[in-house]
């Protein structure tokens, strides 16, 4: 069992001063931390079991670089992908070629997959509509599939970062893997 949850519950009550925008009084500071700490103590006890047992400060130093260019990248995708979704709409003739397009992964942890996943839908103008788990694939509709190699782009920038973030066997560069598909004929 974990014996750092208290300080995971004071983490919690200070941030809990910032994400409530707080008068900068003592006092209302004061209030403020004594709520967050009623609000940070139980729930960092309830999930104390999720907390790994050992931080692995090498991990985590090497994986920062690339949790920040992941960041950098999607915020820069979001940002582009609300301009070209925003130019589509108040456009008069309004172009788009929507289309689904199948995009295999190399990542394979549950969590990398779904953060990928995410990162697409969470952009403007794609959806992630579905997850083949045998074949690793998602099936990705986008405003404009002219060219599949635009929606992919980004979507392997990310996956190659993500590949390191989440420790996967493939590295970043490496092919998408071959995978058969049974068919029920």
């Amino acid at each position: 069992m974990s014996r750092r949850w208290p300080l995971f519950g004071f983490v919690l009550a200070v941030l809990w001063i910032f994400v409530r925008g707080v008068e900068l009084t003592p006092v209302r500071l004061a209030e403020e931390f004594v709520i967050g700490l009623a609000v940070g103590f139980p729930i960092a006890f309830a999930i104390r079991r999720f907390y790994a047992r050992e931080t692995q400060l090498d991990r985590t130093v090497r994986v920062a670089p690339y949790a920040a260019l992941y960041i950098a990248a999607f915020l820069y995708e979001l940002l582009t992908a609300n301009v070209d979704v925003a130019r589509r709409v108040l456009s008069p003739s309004m172009p788009i070629n929507p289309e689904v397009v199948e995009v295999p992964l190399r990542v394979e942890t549950g969590l990398a997959v779904t953060t990928i996943a995410n990162s697409i839908t969470l952009t403007p103008g794609t959806l992630t509509m579905d997850y083949d788990d045998d074949t690793n694939t998602l099936y990705v509709h986008s405003i404009d599939a002219t060219d599949p190699e635009t929606v992919l782009e980004p979507i392997r920038r990310w996956e190659d970062y993500a590949l390191v973030i989440f420790d996967e066997a493939r590295k970043p560069g490496d092919p998408v893997p071959e995978r058969e598909v049974e068919r029920g004929d």
